[in-house]
């Protein structure tokens, strides 16, 4: 996983690198326009952190060439600009999604992991999904076993598709949230574990012990896990 970051000033530059890197990312890190298109030229990125504010061409040229280019990586833009219209015009130009600066580091991980998983469900099969016992028909909305079945509702196959694609690996509530209910007015962070309840009881109809495959992991949130890796 390889990471873009285009950043002219030296100490948020730094920070960032060392952040990503502390994340397992490698990084490439250039300081103004023209170094990152060169860079970003034929190159698979996970993400590009783009700066609006850099020397030469400005971040929401670079955006508009990367785009133009065929460079399909998630851009989260980072500028001091805060304004609906200054927002509007980095999402325009192709960014998927901008932050204020000053910011917190974990903020943009998350942004990042968010943008990871949405191109992840973007990029899926649109129809079945297997993992261990159960295969999941995303259309017809229901989760099949060899003892069963259940009819799930369009947020609970969300979910399940989520924890199924990243079985084994805990996903926490922040991210699953972002994931799914951003920009649902008046949901909260608690409705995550609403749906893993209901999820768990339908799995129960579907598969005995079928609740145990979601499980809570202390200090870090949900995973979906196999039986064969219990």
């Amino acid at each position: 996983m390889t990471i873009l970051i285009v950043e002219d000033d030296a100490d948020i530059g730094s920070v960032l690198r060392r952040g990503f890197s502390a994340e397992s990312y490698d990084v490439e890190l250039v300081g103004d326009g023209d170094s990152a298109l060169v860079a970003a030229s034929g190159k698979p990125f996970c993400a590009i952190i783009l700066d609006v504010m850099l020397p030469g061409r400005s971040g929401i040229e670079v955006c508009k060439a990367l785009r133009a280019a065929g460079q399909s990586a998630p851009i989260i833009m980072l500028s001091a600009r805060s304004s609906v219209a200054e927002r509007t015009e980095g999402l325009m130009a192709g960014a998927d999604d901008y932050l204020v600066k000053p910011f917190d580091f974990e903020e943009l991980l998350a942004r990042v992991k968010v943008q990871a998983m949405r191109r992840e469900n973007d990029g899926a099969d649109q129809r079945h999904l297997v993992v261990g016992p159960l295969d999941l028909d995303l259309e017809t909305r229901i989760v099949e076993t060899a003892e069963g079945f259940a009819r799930l509702t369009e947020r609970e196959v969300d979910l399940l598709a989520l924890l199924m694609r990243h079985a084994g690996e805990p996903l926490a509530r922040s991210d699953i949230f972002a994931a799914l209910w951003a920009g649902h007015g008046g949901a909260s962070l608690n409705v995550v574990d609403v749906y893993i309840g209901y999820l768990r009881h339908k799995l129960g109809e579907a598969i005995a012990d079928g609740a145990r495959l979601i499980v809570t992991v202390r200090g870090r949130g949900f995973m979906f896990q196999p039986p064969h890796q219990a």
